[in-house]
């Protein structure tokens, strides 16, 4: 089956779930199956294993941990290192703007700096010392916020739309929720930073989709793609289209290279020519 099916049948099946989940996560009939698969699971899975997944479930989302930070820092240098290698180069060669190139990477720096600040400053930690500053913030609703309630773990006073996070054992003024992708909770003090860490996230990933998309097809315009031929695995002759372009674009590197019948065009780019065949 052709890889552009098989991701295409990866996705439906994956949003179909999706949506099954959210139609059916509140009938009694999906949580009776949950516990019966869950119950069936735990008879085949040794016991031990299961401590051992339950820990390590335990250690990386409910206790402070560094996990998520490192994976984050790790995907995203695998992300820019490709935009580095694979496009960057030769979007200089086809003379692309310098200021188009470099705008993902001046969104990493806004990217990680709002990232650090997330991470590091205090969410807005109520203590004996700012209590009564935090309990004139907001006024008490009598509903979801009423007056006197004290935490039952920190022992303390709790201002109108705090709460206590059982990950960081503190609560928070204006608590959000506790991220362990920068291993902080998000409150009232930290959450700018956090806004921003988003939207610069979303505008450098968008950037890089842009400029690499815009490579692509600027690369085949320039080559002439769709005047070229290629060999399937049964030895018959097609002629390029837009399904196999996309295959090949989207095909991993490591796997072995696409049997074109390219033949040399006057005039035509030798890189660009190489890099196509490749």
């Amino acid at each position: 089956m052709d890889f552009l099916v098989l991701f295409l049948f990866y996705l439906a099946s994956v949003l179909m779930g999706l949506v099954l989940i959210c139609v059916c996560s509140k009938t009694h009939s999906l949580k009776g199956l949950a516990r019966g698969g869950a119950q069936i699971f735990s008879c085949i899975i040794p016991e031990c294993l299961q401590r051992a997944v339950h820990g390590l479930l335990h250690y990386l989302f409910h206790t402070r941990n560094h996990t998520f930070i490192v994976l984050h820092l790790v995907l995203q240098g695998m992300v820019y290192t490709e935009y580095t290698w694979e496009v960057f180069g030769y979007c200089q060669e086809l003379e692309f703007s310098l200021y188009y190139l470099l705008l993902p990477y001046l969104l990493l720096v806004v990217n990680l700096f709002s990232f650090t600040l997330t991470c590091v400053t205090n969410p807005g930690i109520v203590t004996k010392a700012n209590e009564l500053l935090f309990l004139h913030v907001y006024e008490f609703d009598e509903v979801m916020f009423p007056k006197n309630v004290r935490c039952s773990t920190c022992d303390l006073r709790k201002p109108a739309r705090s709460k206590h996070c059982s990950v960081c054992n503190w609560c928070v003024h204006r608590f959000d929720h506790h991220c362990v992708w920068v291993n902080n909770c998000i409150g009232a003090w930290n959450i700018r930073y956090f806004l921003i860490y988003l939207l610069t996230l979303t505008a450098s990933a968008a950037t890089v989709a842009i400029v690499s998309t815009t490579f692509l097809v600027h690369l085949v315009v320039m080559s002439d793609l769709y005047q070229e031929t290629y060999i399937d695995d049964l030895g018959h002759l097609h002629v390029m289209d837009t399904v196999f372009l996309i295959q090949h674009f989207w095909r991993p590197r490591w796997e072995d290279r696409m049997r074109l019948g390219v033949q040399d065009q006057p005039g035509q780019h030798p890189n660009v020519h190489q890099l196509m065949i490749e």
